[in-house]
Parts: C-alpha cells; sequence; structure tokens
C-alpha cells in the first residue's frame, strides 16, 4: 500500500465523516466548521458551507437520488447536498435528537440513529421521517448500514450490542459477546454477514444475519477503532483512533495495519473506493488515501 495526504482544512475544521459520491469523488464533513468539503480526482478541493458553522455535521453517505445526505448532529437536522453543491436540511420531530449515523436503505429511504434520543429514524428524499424508538434504555446508537438482508444493522454503544431494523419497523437486537465492546462503526461485507468495531474492546466482530457473532481481538487492544467500510475484494478496513493506524481484516481473519505518516493524526471515518483505494478523514485537516 501507498500513502498519499492531501490536505483539505486547518486542523480546526474537522475532517469526520467520508464517502464515495456518484460523481467518483470523495465527499467528507468537516465537523467543527459546519461544512461538507468534496475531493475531486484531480487534487481539488472545494468546501460549502451550511449556513450553521455549529451544526456538527457529521457521517455521510451517498443517497439513492444521486445527492449526498448527513446528519447534523448538534442542530439536529438532516443534509442533503448535490453534487452541484446546492445543499438543504430536514429537522427532526424529536428535539435534541442527536442524529449521528446514516445510510441508503433497500427501500430508497435515508435511515439514522439518533444518539440522544434512542431511537431510529427513516427520511424520505421528500423529507418525510418517520421516528422508531429501540426497545432498550440508554443504548447510544451509532452507526447504520444496510444489511445484505434487506434490513438495516446498527450499532449500540452502550448497550454493547448491534440491531436490526426492517423497512417496516420491526426491531431486534442482538448482544455482542465481550462486555464494554461498545461497538461504533458498521457495515455490510461481502461474506453475506455484517461487521462492526468495538471501540471499547479492541475488537473487530463479524455478526451473521441471524445475531451469531464471532470476535477478533486486534493486536493493539488499546487501538480504538471507531468506523469500518468493506472492500471490493471482501477485506475490511477500519479506522484505528487511539492507534494512529488503518487497519484492515480478511473475512477469516487475517489482520494488518497501516501506521499513518503523521503522529496525532485522529483517523476517524473511512471510505473503500471501486478501485480499492481507501481514504480515511483525518481531524488534524486531511483526506489519507491508501492505494493497493
Amino acid at each position: 500500500m501507498t500513502f498519499e495526504r492531501v490536505p483539505v482544512s486547518d486542523g480546526r475544521a474537522g475532517p469526520y465523516g467520508v464517502a464515495i459520491g456518484p460523481d467518483g469523488a470523495v465527499w467528507f464533513t468537516l465537523v467543527h466548521a459546519g461544512e461538507i468539503g468534496r475531493l475531486a480526482a484531480d487534487g481539488s478541493v472545494r468546501r460549502f458551507g451550511l449556513g450553521a458553522p455549529g451544526c456538527g455535521p457529521s457521517v455521510i453517505t451517498a443517497g439513492p437520488d444521486g445527492a449526498l445526505w448527513f446528519t447534523r448532529m448538534r442542530d439536529h437536522r438532516i443534509g442533503r447536498i448535490g453534487v452541484d453543491g446546492r445543499e438543504r436540511s430536514f429537522g427532526l420531530p424529536t428535539e435534541d435528537a442527536g442524529p449521528f449515523g446514516i445510510a441508503a436503505g433497500a427501500d430508497g429511504a435515508l435511515w439514522f440513529t439518533e444518539l440522544n434520543a434512542g431511537r431510529i429514524g427513516r427520511i424520505t428524499v421528500d423529507g418525510e421521517v418517520t421516528e422508531y424508538p429501540l426497545p432498550v434504555d440508554g443504548a447510544f446508537p451509532s452507526m447504520i448500514t444496510a444489511g445484505p438482508d434487506g434490513a438495516l444493522w446498527f450499532t449500540l454503544n452502550q448497550a454493547h450490542a448491534v440491531g436490526r431494523i426492517t423497512v417496516d419497523g420491526r426491531i431486534t437486537v442482538h448482544p455482542l459477546p465481550t462486555e464494554g465492546a461498545a461497538p461504533v462503526g458498521i457495515a455490510a461485507g461481502g461474506d453475506g454477514a455484517l461487521w462492526c468495531v468495538e471501540i471499547g474492546a479492541g475488537q473487530v466482530a463479524r455478526v451473521a444475519v441471524d445475531g451469531t457473532a464471532a470476535e477478533y481481538p486486534l493486536p493493539d487492544r488499546a487501538a480504538r477503532p471507531h468506523a469500518v467500510a468493506a472492500g471490493p475484494d471482501g477485506r475490511l478496513w477500519f479506522t484505528e483512533w487511539g492507534g494512529n493506524r488503518i487497519g484492515s481484516l480478511t473475512p477469516d481473519g487475517g489482520y494488518q495495519g497501516y501506521e499513518l505518516p503523521v503522529a496525532g493524526a485522529e483517523p476517524h471515518g473511512i471510505a473503500v473506493g471501486p478501485d480499492g483505494s481507501v481514504y480515511a478523514a483525518l481531524e488534524i485537516g486531511e483526506i489519507a488515501r491508501l492505494t493497493p
């Protein structure tokens, strides 16, 4: 693997979430600046203000309508930005919801987690919102992803579990084997299972669609893995926020870590392009690219 570092902001803006857009560019959130950024294939960077510097844009994903959708954790809204840079946002029914993770579902809507309210939300591309309360209090729902079974899967950070919600709103909770796992990132793997990273335990877990889980301890148990994405070859890629590296895991548990070339980079969001290139948002103000 080779590393490339692309400065996209100063260290105060805070690149956080990252996604591959329908235009082939890398889109990212600037959580402290209240902006969305776009990194083009030629290395040029554009930044788009959201008119609310303190809104806290966090996780971003490609939507079913050719736009990018993202959560605004601090002003409790869901945002949408077209590839032309035009943006709008939608309020949520629940005050202080704290939306965080977001993903496109098989039903053509966006699904998101509400950290503070303990709910899963659904928003149509027209902005119609439905909320589903979780059956576990204080669970702190974090990241969410579309599963291979047509449902949405999400992590419950403080319940040390993963959840599943069908597109008609039925919720199931599956505890993880390790107490204190504190899962955050979750992604569907190419093997028909869900993979999540346990920031509290320094492990990666594979969760089958029936809820059974197997866990893989990382060599550095203090690595604090944060976000995870699946590559086109089935390999899982994740940020090791506490270890200052990017980690990878094959479906059979083979680990390899890649040290970031700058100390204190604080890697958070991660995405994999169709060519296998890996992009990580570094809170110091850069996007890291790992090329196979």
